[in-house]
């Protein structure tokens, strides 16, 4: 998965992560339904949402049968370090992004506002550089 998509994909969990907590908050459900209970099922909507990403990006990883516990340890940090680390870079730089609005006094942006914006600058190749 190209390190723009990813981006893409990190503000989209973050987003959605946000109406999901408007909705619970608001005593409905994920899908907007009133749950009654006020509860709704945000936490599992927004896991499902990363644990897709997570399924996308997390290469499998093959290891000998008479591998040492150094030889997994190896095999796995190799096969993940780079996925995990992109992962890694987009929350980064959406936190980062959101904290600049917030300590510049930004009243006049939402989060999700920020987010766009964010979304916007990836999409012209703004991030496309770097680690």
């Amino acid at each position: 998965m190209e390190r723009a998509e990813v981006l893409k994909r990190v503000i989209g969990i973050l987003t959605e992560a946000q109406d999901i907590r408007r909705a619970v908050e608001s005593g409905q459900d994920a899908t907007g339904e009133d749950s009654g209970d006020g509860h709704g099922d945000g936490p599992a909507a927004t896991a499902g949402v990363a644990t897709t990403l997570l399924n996308e990006m997390l290469p499998s990883i093959s290891v000998p049968a008479d591998a040492s516990p150094q030889q997994v340890a190896a095999l796995v940090a190799q096969a993940l370090g780079p996925a995990l680390h992109t992962m890694v870079s987009g929350f980064s730089l959406a936190f980062t992004s959101l904290a600049i609005a917030h300590d510049n006094g930004r009243t006049d942006l939402s989060s999700i506002e920020v987010l766009q914006e964010l979304a916007l600058e990836i999409e012209a190749g703004t991030y496309d550089e770097g680690p």
